[in-house]
């Protein structure tokens, strides 16, 4: 078996996570990432597996892959998500089930099935991905905002029914990144939510990695069920 520290990272077909990827692959990780769809990178550290993150056999299938492969976990980054900006009368059903899906019952699964895996070695590092749209209220993001609402109960629970086992569960609430995700909301709403923030300005990447660099660094053993908000909320 390899050693070398692993780390996986959900979502990481374009975006934040293939940033995130290229970064910890540089970093000496060992890098496991997903998708729905293929990736068209490639690195000697990166594997890659296709899949659905809320379908549960698909994900018991990668873990068993990457205990097969390296007989460990060592960081999980839930970074896989969608979202809309629609007003809750124009929002259907489906859609609101699709995001509650993928951002919180995969979020769920990944975090379920990474614990058992970290737990074999006594030490684990889960990062979750929250958004500023939840403390803020934003309208027009019922559905999104709710569903990373769940994932901040979830990690402050995680918090502390993982403790015991090495496993710290932390989250991060990135302000507007200039991604896909927010490509089809009005430059005017992004504006405004920009201007209501202390530090005006579009996050960046480097901004996510920075605390989660923090998040698992073996010395934030005493920091769990924590969310930090970037651009001063």
């Amino acid at each position: 078996m390899d050693s070398s520290k692993v780390m996986l990272i959900t979502g990481t077909r374009k975006g934040i996570g293939e940033q995130l990827v290229k970064h910890y692959v540089t970093q000496g990780f060992k890098v496991v990432g997903c998708s729905r769809k293929d990736v068209d990178y490639t690195f000697d550290n990166y594997q890659h597996f296709c899949l659905d993150v809320s379908h549960e056999t698909e994900v018991k299938k990668l873990f068993f892959g990457i205990k097969k492969s390296y007989g460990r976990l060592d960081c999980l980054i839930n970074n896989a998500g969608i979202g809309l900006a629609n007003h809750i009368l124009l929002t259907p059903c489906k859609t609101v089930q699709d995001i509650m899906n993928t951002n919180f019952t995969g979020t769920f699964l990944f975090c379920r099935e990474g614990a058992r895996l970290m737990k074999q070695n006594g030490f684990g590092r889960i990062v979750n991905l929250t958004t500023v749209a939840t403390p803020l209220k934003l309208e027009g993001e019922a559905a999104y905002a709710s569903s990373k609402a769940a994932v901040i109960t979830l990690t402050q629970i995680l918090g502390k029914e993982l403790a015991e086992f090495g496993i710290t569960v932390n989250a991060i609430g990135p302000t507007p990144i200039k991604t896909d995700l927010i490509r089809s909301i009005p430059k005017d709403k992004i504006r405004r939510l920009i201007d209501s923030l202390a530090v005006k300005r579009y996050g960046k990447v480097l901004d996510v990695i920075n605390v989660i660099d923090f998040f698992i660094k073996p010395e934030s053993d005493y920091i769990t069920g924590q969310t930090i908000y970037l651009g001063g909320v």
